[in-house]
């Protein structure tokens, strides 16, 4: 809801556990609302989507888990150097204690 509250114009991502969840409520969501839902082929292909909905000045969003984030490394320092804004949902599994 803090996306939609945001205006987020576009969802980009990839379904992985444990953050699959957020990837269908988008899914679901997002089209309702006249907003940009694209499920991609990868976590790498999620994050070069997201940096070129924020380079033209779209408020986009993804979200992954720790092996996705991994594969996103390369296109987030590209999006650091160049200033472009985005928000990255990070998921992790829950530790037992």
């Amino acid at each position: 809801m803090g996306a939609i509250a945001a205006d987020c114009d576009a969802f980009f991502g990839y379904p992985i556990t444990p953050q699959t969840n957020i990837t269908k409520w988008f899914a679901k969501e997002y089209p309702e609302r006249g907003k940009v839902f694209v499920q991609t082929s990868s976590e790498t292909a999620s994050i070069n989507w997201l940096y070129g909905g924020a380079s033209v000045g779209k408020r986009v969003i993804t979200s992954t888990s720790s092996p996705g984030w991994s594969l996103m490394q390369e296109t987030i320092s590209h999006m650091v150097n160049t200033e472009v804004p985005c928000v990255i949902v990070l998921v992790q599994r829950e530790c037992p204690i």
